[in-house]
């Protein structure tokens, strides 16, 4: 049975049931023909109408759908021979692919190789590393980054085949750090799969380079796959691992205060608020580190975002009043207002109008909804629309005043671009 048919089969319209989940009609048509797929906040709704399980759910939106797809769309689809973007992914995971192999291998085998490429400075990886973040971190499209770091992995794959044995645990290090924001690029671009694969490699890389913080925070990112797919329970197994690997790194890092917010993220979708605030409170005593705590790469949590931190888990709890007020606070940080902060303002906004929603308030969600939706735009930030895409599943019986639906259908057209 495919979608479609368990749709008929539990007695819904297209339209029916595009309404039960506040989307279009539309949007159903297209994840029935596999032109799309359900995102991540829609899924629990989605098996919850259908009468079936996650797993159920994820088997049936897999299904390929050859009978309502044109035959030249299905080869289209499956090679992606028309798509610039999906050449740059097949490149990219190819040589990430390599890199990783060639960094697990025995240091004779990965340098029989291949012979008279020019050796690598595993310091000088480190430095173009910690650029390459300020260069994704300050980029207004994410995916412009792509290029710049497929070069960094293929120069660090050549370097990996002529290692040394003194270099090789600094290289391992370069190429854990260099496979996380491989990991960050392919998250904003709501490739969850390949951001969990470069996830694994950054922490098998991190372990033989033997960086605990490095590995803690490859620990926390993977974990971050599960927490936005709301697999909570599956995000909260690592969180816990990575509290232990964490544990034995650098105690003047940030490193264990930030596995300790993700898990207040992961406690807060489980339902547990007094496992959440104890969590949350833990995050906290990164105040009191005497130094920065973080190097702006790989590892760039400081305590500022704690603030829109405590809200947006008191959101997830249903706790509205002490939502509100945290991120009422956050948004009134002149940090916020940067323009390299333009995810964590839609986050916070978003945030904001999903109060509005869950209160039935349709002038809080115009308004917070309005002003986030303009700054996915013009920061052509994927996480910005994944939470708008999020605060769409909420409106439900709202969506009868105009001005919400026509807010819901700019977001639509937002997350389909």
């Amino acid at each position: 049975m495919d979608l479609a048919g368990r749709r008929k089969t539990v007695g819904y319209s297209q339209e029916g049931l595009a309404h039960a989940l506040g989307v279009d009609r539309t949007t159903v048509s297209r994840w029935e023909s596999g032109k799309t797929l359900p995102q991540p906040p829609l899924r629990p709704k989605l098996a919850q109408a259908l009468r079936i399980d996650l797993a159920e759910l994820d088997a049936l939106v897999a299904r390929p759908q050859t009978s309502l797809v044109p035959a030249e769309s299905r080869r289209s689809n499956h090679d992606g021979s028309g798509s610039i973007d999906d050449m740059i992914r097949r490149e990219f995971l190819r040589v990430i692919a390599v890199t990783g192999a060639l960094a697990a291998l025995p240091l004779d085998d990965a340098a029989a190789l291949e012979e008279g490429l020019h050796r690598g400075n595993s310091a000088g990886f480190l430095r173009m590393n910690d650029h390459l973040w300020q260069v994704y971190q300050l980029a207004r499209s994410k995916g412009s980054v792509y290029p710049i770091v497929r070069d960094q992995l293929t120069a660090l794959s050549n370097a990996l085949r002529n290692r040394s044995d003194a270099e090789f645990q600094a290289m391992c290090s370069a190429a854990g750090d260099l496979f996380q924001l491989a990991g960050e690029l392919s998250f904003d671009s709501n490739r969850y799969t390949d951001a969990a694969a470069s996830y694994t490699l950054a922490a098998s890389a991190s372990k033989d380079a033997g960086s605990y913080d490095l590995w803690a925070c490859a620990l926390v990112r993977h974990a971050y796959v599960d927490v936005y797919e709301r697999r909570y329970q599956e995000a909260a197994d690592i969180l816990s691992a990575a509290e232990r690997v964490a544990g034995r790194g650098d105690s003047s890092l940030s490193t264990r205060h930030w596995v300790a917010s993700v898990q207040a993220e992961a406690y807060a979708g489980l339902g547990d608020l007094t496992a959440c605030e104890r969590a949350l409170d833990k995050a906290e005593n990164v105040q009191d580190l005497a130094g920065p705590g973080h190097n702006g790469g790989w590892l760039r949590f400081d305590g500022s975002r704690l603030a829109e931190e405590r809200g947006a888990r008191y959101v997830q709890l249903g706790r509205l009043d002490l939502a509100e007020s945290s991120l009422q606070g956050a948004l009134k940080q002149g940090a916020l207002a940067q323009g390299q902060s333009f995810r964590r303002r839609g986050a916070v906004l978003t945030d904001l109008a999903a109060i509005g929603a869950k209160r039935h308030d349709p002038e809080q969600v115009l308004t917070y909804g309005h002003e986030a939706l303009q700054l996915a735009r013009d920061s052509d930030s994927g996480y910005v629309a994944r939470r708008l895409q999020g605060l769409r599943a909420e409106f439900g019986p709202m969506l009868r005043d105009q001005r919400v639906a026509d807010l819901a259908a700019e977001i639509s057209a937002l997350s389909t671009t």
